[in-house]
């Protein structure tokens, strides 16, 4: 990730009804160049709608390690 990127989470879903499902994330400087990086990135689904919000934004409720994390701790696996 290069100075001034920040991580952005996307979320989409296909039909009003539907819940919104994490889909991926791309690294941009702002939410403008995050919205456009997500669409280029993963437009190949008809989306009903698409959403951005920055991996900082997000905070653990029952675990002890931060979200999205891809490497656990071993002590959060006991």
């Amino acid at each position: 990730m290069s100075d001034g990127d920040r991580l952005w989470e996307v979320f989409a879903r296909r039909k009003r009804a539907d819940h919104f499902e994490h889909i991926g994330c791309v690294e941009a400087p702002n939410p403008d160049l995050g919205r456009v990086y997500a669409w280029q990135t993963y437009d190949e689904a008809k989306w009903f709608e698409m959403i951005v919000a920055p991996r900082d934004a997000f905070h653990p409720v029952n675990r002890p390690e931060q979200p999205f994390t891809l490497h656990p701790s071993a002590e959060a696996l006991t």
